[in-house]
């Protein structure tokens, strides 16, 4: 395994790990607004979301170099 491909693989595993924080924190997000009796989706679980959507790209991109 080349040094660029170890490199790649440990920010996958960062990224990876980053887009599981984000998850849960969506769905904390989630909870606590249906907790409170809110119909909607908040605000902070749709930012949280988006993210999460960017990092798996991001993962994509460098799985498939």
């Amino acid at each position: 395994m080349q040094i660029s491909e170890q490199n790649n693989d440990e920010i996958i595993q960062q990224l990876k790990n980053i887009s599981e924080t984000l998850g849960d924190r969506a769905l904390t997000a989630l909870k606590e607004a249906h907790a409170s009796g809110e119909s909607k989706r908040p605000d902070s679980e749709r930012k949280l979301t988006q993210a999460r959507r960017a990092i798996e790209k991001a993962i994509s991109h460098l799985i498939s170099e």
